[in-house]
């Protein structure tokens, strides 16, 4: 889905709720007011009258759609759940009828089912569920609930009331690895990750192919923590790679915190991912980073259960449909470098760069995507590789 169709959806029901809202029924011509009389001097008398017969109170509106959202960490973690958390709420920014009750710190499926089974007995009538193992407790809540619309962030079953819902990363992560190629001194980069994931061996594929398109020189270790969010071992991870020469950190963990600040404290550039608060903590040697931005596309979303059009759709849009953005440039990225990145950008905007189109070797030197072929989108999330240049294991 398109920024143009996904927002002129969202601009017609916002629209069509502000005119409601504010416009009563037209004004009728009156006749003209009568002629200015001298003031009474005193109070008139009035017969005294009976109090009104009591009424009953008007009732209360209730909200037109309350929402249970549940995330797997600390919604002000600058990474992932802080993302998650500002999309969700901009549903109520642009929905103002809308309630929504909200969990953190639900990293286990156990947690997740009893959560979720708690919201809906508030009277949640749409679930948003957005850490990775919150998929299959939210699936199996959908058939127990035929009633209540469930959206799950990132992964891959559907449902007759369940789905998917996610930015497109491949192509923002091309892009910053242009921008850490021309920005590397010793021609070594460093990526921390949680798992080897399908999605996260091509978020690093797609890091290095970007670098490599500017540098040919550039190598990129991958190191794996197997852990959304320790921070312990993303520092040990952070200082290996910088004691091996990497002098650009990059990172797909949930919170980038950790990994930016060592960084930091060590002068060594980084590339934030999944929020654009990441940019806090690296007031000297940030590069640039991507982060989510779903609000309008959940407003949508929510938009669709409220009037009920809802249907279920696996739903990928990218940095140029607004459902991801670029933070600024650090204060030390030249200005030749900012105009490169961007004029890439652009480019794989227009379609000019195609990141995954082949030939691509692995690397062991086998072609894994062969020439004329683009590797797609469901076969990037099953990805067991790492492109030529690349330093670490994929398993």
């Amino acid at each position: 889905m398109k920024t143009k169709s996904l927002y002129s959806i969202v601009a017609v029901v916002m629209t069509t709720v502000l005119l409601l809202t504010a416009c009563g029924p037209a004004a009728t011509p009156t006749e003209a007011p009568p002629e200015p009389t001298s003031p009474p001097t005193k109070a008139p008398t009035a017969e005294p009258t009976e109090p009104p017969e009591p009424t009953e109170p008007p009732a209360e509106v209730g909200p037109c759609l309350i929402i249970g959202a549940l995330h797997g960490g600390p919604i002000n973690d600058a990474g992932y759940n802080q993302a998650m958390h500002e999309s969700v709420m901009a549903i109520k920014d642009n929905i103002p009828c809308v309630e929504i009750i909200e969990a953190e710190n639900v990293p286990e499926e156990a947690g997740a089912t009893s959560t979720m089974e708690n919201m809906i007995q508030q009277g949640a009538g749409m679930i948003i569920a957005t850490a990775f193992n919150h998929q299959y407790p939210a699936l199996e809540l959908s058939y127990k609930y035929p009633d209540v619309i469930f959206e799950h962030a990132g992964g891959w079953e559907m449902g007759a009331n369940f789905a998917n819902f996610f930015g497109e990363p491949p192509d923002a992560w091309y892009i910053m690895g242009v921008a850490a190629g021309l920005m590397t001194e010793t021609n070594k980069l460093g990526f921390v990750a949680a798992f080897p994931l399908g999605w996260t061996l091509t978020f690093a594929n797609a890091f290095h192919l970007g670098a490599a398109s500017v540098n040919p020189d550039v190598e990129t270790t991958v190191t794996f923590t197997f852990s959304w969010g320790d921070s312990a071992k993303e520092a040990d991870a952070t200082n290996s790679l910088i004691n091996q020469g990497a002098d650009v950190i990059t990172m797909h963990v949930d919170s980038p915190t950790t990994i930016i600040s060592t960084a930091e404290s060590r002068g060594v550039y980084s590339i934030g991912f999944q929020s654009l608060h990441a940019q806090e903590f690296a007031p000297e040697y940030w590069i640039s980073g991507t982060g989510y931005t779903l609000g309008g596309t959940l407003t949508w979303l929510a938009s669709t259960v409220v009037d009920g059009t809802w249907q279920p759709i696996f739903l990928r849009c990218s940095l140029f449909d607004g459902c991801m953005a670029m933070a600024p440039f650090g204060p030390q990225v030249p200005q030749e470098v900012q105009d490169e990145v961007l004029a890439v950008s652009a480019e794989v905007e227009a379609g000019t760069i195609v990141v995954f189109a082949g030939p691509i070797v692995d690397q062991d030197g086998n072609i894994v995507v062969a020439e004329g072929e683009v590797l797609t989108d469901d076969l990037m999330s099953s990805v067991d590789w790492f492109v030529e240049g690349i330093i670490g294991s994929p398993k």
